[in-house]
């Protein structure tokens, strides 16, 4: 599901930035999708910490074909060799396992997170073993569709960041919360545009 602000998000960050008017031209068509589905977004965001979104995808598609029936109770009950075969490290599959646990026992209230802020759904997400802000923020972006989210301690972002606006010269937190504010109220769109500039596979959770 493509989130009902992308349109006027577009319009808005194209007449603000140059670089992303040429992103978003060149990507005409492609927007950011929902999967529809809170643990699998969490699940996905854990298999991707830490490694690029090819290796992630790649990790991902084993971890489905080992479950095909990618449930919070399936994946919970799976053998770990089976989830160390699709390339998960042991503390990842604690971290899935974990999660699992959640899910099946009701501990996190979905049915408030519409009226949560972002900040609050990151406090609580953040309580989970394996999941840290990171990993929240990308469940902001992809699950609940947030608008405005800037996860700073992305990899892929800081590089998208350097190569269009700095010259590939290295740039930090701060940078980017300058280069980032004429992006508001649309800074998960921009970082969408960024991200999939870099890399021929978008970048899903």
């Amino acid at each position: 599901m493509t989130p009902a602000y992308w349109q006027q998000a577009n319009h808005e960050l194209a007449a603000r930035d140059h670089v992303m008017r040429r992103l978003i031209q060149h990507f005409e068509g492609a927007s950011l999708t929902s999967r529809g589905c809170a643990f699998t977004t969490l699940a996905r965001s854990i298999v991707g910490q830490q490694i690029s979104v090819k290796a992630a995808e790649s990790v991902w598609q084993k971890v489905i074909r080992t479950i095909p029936d990618m449930t919070p109770r399936s994946l919970s009950s799976v053998e770990q060799d089976l989830l160390r075969a699709c390339g998960l490290s042991s503390r990842k599959i604690t971290y899935l396992q974990d999660l699992s646990q959640h899910f099946m026992h009701e501990t996190l209230n979905e049915t408030t997170w519409s009226e949560m802020d972002d900040e609050t759904i990151i406090a609580q997400l953040t309580k989970i073993k394996g999941i840290g802000r990171w990993t929240a923020e990308m469940f902001l972006i992809f699950h609940m569709q947030r608008p405005d989210v800037l996860p700073l301690d992305d990899i892929g972002l800081q590089r998208a960041i350097s190569r269009h606006y700095y010259g590939d010269q290295s740039v930090n937190k701060r940078m980017i919360i300058e280069l980032a504010k004429p992006w508001q109220p649309w800074r998960s769109v921009a970082t969408w545009y960024l991200w999939r500039s870099l890399d021929p596979l978008p970048v899903e959770y």
